[in-house]
């Protein structure tokens, strides 16, 4: 089974000042790429799971989306990170479906077309429903990004820190 480390997109990889909804708007944190890139080194597979309401609001397309997506996983694999999958729920905000965190289901989707160790594998978020789905799916240990939520196992400043406690370099335990 292999270890994986689940990534929220808006907050964590990218600034989510403004809404992403074309590629121009994408604009990457520093230092998240060579993050992702050692979370790859020490064998971690990782995953972006991802809420994407504008779509199912009209504000962009499926097409556009997956445009950004191409940006960020070009502009990261320049630093040598490999991102094995992006999942996305597209849906309305108030469709109700059990994909859109916090509930779990594209964690649980993952997990299961990737053979994933759940227990021992990470979620980065920046928001309490991204921990909630993390820990609904069965994923060890959740990092906060920027809060706190009751889901959350650690706190961090940026994906950099995150990746730091991950690889056991920083203890912010709560």
């Amino acid at each position: 089974m292999m270890r994986a480390v689940f990534l929220d997109r808006d907050g964590v990889i990218n600034d989510n000042e403004q809404h992403v909804n074309k590629p121009a708007d994408l604009i990457l944190y520093p230092g998240v790429g060579e993050s992702i890139r050692k979370l790859n080194e020490a064998g971690y597979h990782v995953f972006v799971v991802t809420n994407q309401g504008g779509v199912g609001s009209g504000f962009m397309t499926e097409l556009m989306l997956k445009a950004i997506h191409s940006k960020m996983e070009e502009n990261l694999g320049r630093c040598g990170a490999i991102i094995t999958e992006i999942v996305a729920c597209t849906h309305h905000p108030k469709a109700g479906c059990e994909c859109r965190k916090p509930r779990p289901g594209m964690v649980t989707a993952l997990v299961a077309k990737h053979n994933i160790d759940a227990s021992s594998s990470w979620l980065v978020g920046d928001m309490g429903t991204d921990c909630q789905a993390g820990k609904a799916a069965g994923v060890g240990k959740c990092v906060m990004l920027r809060g706190q939520s009751e889901f959350a196992d650690f706190t961090a400043a940026d994906l950099v820190e995150a990746v730091s406690i991950i690889l056991g370099g920083l203890n912010h335990e709560l």
